[in-house]
């Protein structure tokens, strides 16, 4: 049952843009693959809208081969792990891939906004990273964050991703929940054949669903979202609801975990 309703995969298709609109926070999340042509992120009827990002904001993430995005006719180019935010208001957007035989993969995360702010590149290197976790317990891990609160300025999204060191597989842990925001995971760069145990549910009943690369979970803010891999592997972030605060969580103890 919560892998029917909270797994999206078959997210990433050579050639296609697919997105899942979710009602957690009317986040959508979805990813685009260019390979010979061009993508255009078309409007979608759900969203009674004049085109996609007439009340939207959006944030994409590469997690592949260089690529570049075209918003109301200035391009930019994307090179793996790099960010790109579009807000409000822009009319016209597009996806390419610079190697057909080496694909982008555009990562993207769109929610409700009240207000334009501008399009805005940060580049990996310019990500504020956060060096965390334990190699003795097999979390060592880098949070790359992109569009938060003293980052990219947006509406509402806040977005980033983190990268596991070699021999680390589990993630956001301890776990936490925040009540006031939902979260969207997107696991890349696990190796093929290996899986991630993405855990979810309360903290006192946790339960589990099987995750390969490429793949996404949605979790609601009453749930707890954490994982362990059988290999490492990377795994994009991104919230939206009542604050841009990337601290405000509720930590759960791991004595307290069921």
């Amino acid at each position: 049952m919560i892998r029917d309703r909270f797994l999206i995969d078959q997210l990433v298709e050579h050639g296609k843009l697919n997105c899942t609109y979710t009602h957690y926070d009317r986040m959508i999340v979805g990813a685009a693959c260019p390979v010979n042509e061009r993508i255009i992120l078309e409007n979608y009827p759900n969203l009674r809208a004049k085109y996609f990002l007439e009340r939207r904001e959006i944030g994409i993430i590469n997690v592949a081969g260089e690529g570049e995005i075209t918003a109301d006719g200035k391009t930019y180019a994307l090179h793996k792990l790099d960010c790109l935010y579009i807000g409000k208001g822009v009319q016209n957007v597009s996806f390419s891939s610079k190697n057909a035989n080496e694909p982008a993969v555009f990562y993207l995360l769109s929610a409700p906004a009240h207000t334009n702010y501008p399009t805005a590149l940060m580049t990996h290197a310019e990500a504020a990273k956060v060096n965390t976790g334990d190699a003795s317990i097999s979390n060592r891990r880098t949070i790359n964050k992109y569009i938060h609160l003293d980052g990219i300025k947006s509406c509402q999204l806040v977005m980033g991703l983190t990268i596991l060191q070699e021999g680390s597989t589990w993630n956001t842990m301890p776990p936490h929940t925040h009540d006031r925001r939902m979260e969207a995971y997107f696991y890349f760069d696990l190796p093929a054949g290996q899986k991630v145990f993405h855990l979810m549910g309360q903290g006192t009943e946790t339960r589990h669903i099987t995750v390969s690369n490429y793949e996404a979970v949605v979790s609601p803010p009453w749930s707890i979202h954490s994982g362990s891999g059988t290999a490492s592997y990377s795994f994009i972030w991104g919230m939206a609801g009542e604050n841009l605060d990337y601290t405000d969580m509720d930590a759960i103890a791991i004595p307290d975990i069921k």
